[in-house]
């Protein structure tokens, strides 16, 4: 799965869920449960290759790389 293929997951499960009041991490997590475990471990091991992990949890680690994707896309805040 590639960074924009993230960012428009994220983008169409925000919209499907526009009447909740979620954030941006259970927006996040909503993205990454829709995922193959295949998916999933791919995100994971993403983002402990970005933080210069061996270890850390499956399911968080691939919250946190649609996250990451999603504020990378979104650029600096002023």
């Amino acid at each position: 799965m590639t960074d924009e293929e993230i960012i428009i997951s994220f983008a169409l499960t925000r919209l499907d869920n526009a009447n909740s009041d979620l954030d941006l991490e259970d927006v996040a997590a909503l993205v990454v449960r829709r995922l193959t475990p295949d998916q999933m471990l791919d995100l994971a091991t993403r983002n402990l290759a970005a933080r210069n992990e061996l270890r850390g949890a499956l399911f968080e680690s691939a919250v946190e790389h649609v996250l990451r994707a999603v504020l990378t896309a979104r650029g600096p805040v002023d």
